[in-house]
C-alpha cells in the first residue's frame, strides 16, 4: 500500500475529526473572547493573565476531537480537556484578581473531572465498585468541601472547626460502605476480601469522624 493510500484511507475513516477540531477551537476562541472582554469591561483588567488563559483554552481544544473517539483516546481526551480547563480557569482568576477569593475552584473542578467519569461502565464488577466509589467522593469533595472553602473565603464558615470535618468523614464513610455493600450482590472471586478492602477502612473513617463530631 502506497502513502497517498494510507493517509486517504486514514481520512475517510475519521471524518468528522476535522469538524470536531474547528468545533473545539470556535469554542475555546469564544471562552477566551468572552472572558478578556468582560475582565476589560469590570474595570479589573489584568492583560498578563492571557498567557495562562489563551494556552489554557488552546490545551482543552486539543482535548475535544479526541473526546468523540473510542477506548483511551476518549480517555485521554478527557484528561487533556479537564486539565485545559484548570488551566483556563486559573487564568480567568488571575485576570479578573480574584485568585485570593476564587481559589477554592481549584478543589472543585478537579474533583468535578473524577466525578464525571462516574457513568464510565468497567466490565469488573470490583473494579466498577472502587471506581463508583473514588466518582462519588469525588462528588462530595466538589459540593461540600469545595463549596464550604469558598463559604470560608467570604467569612461565612469557619474551616478550622473540627466537628465540621467529622461530618465529611462520616460521609465518606458511607459513600465508601453502601458501595461495599452493594457488591455482595455480584458472585465473583475474592468477593469477600473486596468487601472487607472497602468496609475496612469506610468503618474507620465513619468512627474517626463521629469522634470529631461529637468531641470525644
Amino acid at each position: 500500500m502506497s502513502v497517498e493510500t494510507g493517509l486517504l484511507m486514514a481520512r475517510e475513516s475519521d471524518p468528522g475529526a476535522g469538524r470536531h477540531r474547528m468545533i473545539s477551537l470556535a469554542v475555546a476562541g469564544l471562552a477566551a473572547a468572552a472572558t478578556t472582554t468582560t475582565a476589560q469591561s469590570s474595570g479589573h483588567f489584568h492583560w498578563w493573565a492571557s498567557f495562562v488563559l489563551i494556552p489554557g483554552a488552546l490545551i482543552a481544544a486539543a482535548g475535544g476531537p479526541l473526546l468523540a473517539r473510542d477506548g483511551g483516546r476518549a480517555f485521554a481526551g478527557y484528561v487533556v480537556a479537564c486539565l485545559g480547563v484548570l488551566v483556563f480557569t486559573v487564568g480567568a482568576l488571575l485576570m479578573f484578581g480574584v485568585f485570593g477569593r476564587g481559589w477554592p475552584l481549584m478543589v472543585v473542578l478537579p474533583c468535578l473531572a473524577v466525578a464525571g467519569t462516574y457513568h464510565w461502565r468497567l466490565v469488573h464488577p470490583l473494579a466498577r465498585g472502587l471506581h463508583r466509589a473514588v466518582s462519588l467522593l469525588a462528588l462530595a469533595g466538589a459540593l461540600l468541601l469545595g463549596g464550604t472553602l469558598q463559604l470560608d473565603r467570604v467569612g461565612l464558615v469557619d474551616v478550622g472547626a473540627a466537628p465540621m470535618w467529622g461530618a465529611f468523614l462520616m460521609l465518606a464513610g458511607m459513600i465508601v460502605l453502601g458501595n461495599a455493600v452493594e457488591l455482595t450482590r455480584h458472585r465473583m472471586p475474592y468477593r469477600l476480601q473486596a468487601i472487607t478492602l472497602l468496609a475496612g477502612p469506610a468503618v474507620v473513617a465513619f468512627l474517626l469522624g463521629l469522634r470529631l463530631l461529637r468531641g470525644w
